[in-house]
């Protein structure tokens, strides 16, 4: 289990859709944010779920650190570019943060 970092399970690492179209925000453990848990996580026992109104395939490619427009799942970095290991990957993690944090929850 991951944990010797606060990247690990309280910062965003894949953005992941669900049957009904919400998204669930998931660590590095692909847990929800901020659970520590090495268990099972049935993302529909929380209210975790988010719908995301302005969410397009182009703007997934400008979320995922590798520039793919899928839909299903945006990984924010990745096992090549860890923001923790050099300033550039973390530049560009919060580069990746700051367009996140200004999308709107849809009704």
């Amino acid at each position: 289990m991951l944990k010797e970092e606060l990247r690990h399970t309280h910062f965003p690492y894949c953005i992941q859709r669900q049957e009904d179209g919400t998204y669930v925000f998931t660590n590095r453990n692909y847990k929800p944010i901020g659970f520590m848990t090495g268990g099972w996580v049935n993302y529909d026992d929380s209210p975790i779920g988010v719908k995301i109104s302005e969410l397009t395939p182009t703007l997934a490619a400008r979320l995922d650190h590798k520039g793919r427009d899928n839909l299903d799942r945006i990984y924010l970095y990745g096992d090549s570019c860890v923001p923790t290991a050099d300033q550039k990957y973390m530049d560009a993690y919060l580069g990746r943060l700051g367009i996140l944090m200004k999308l709107r929850i849809a009704d």
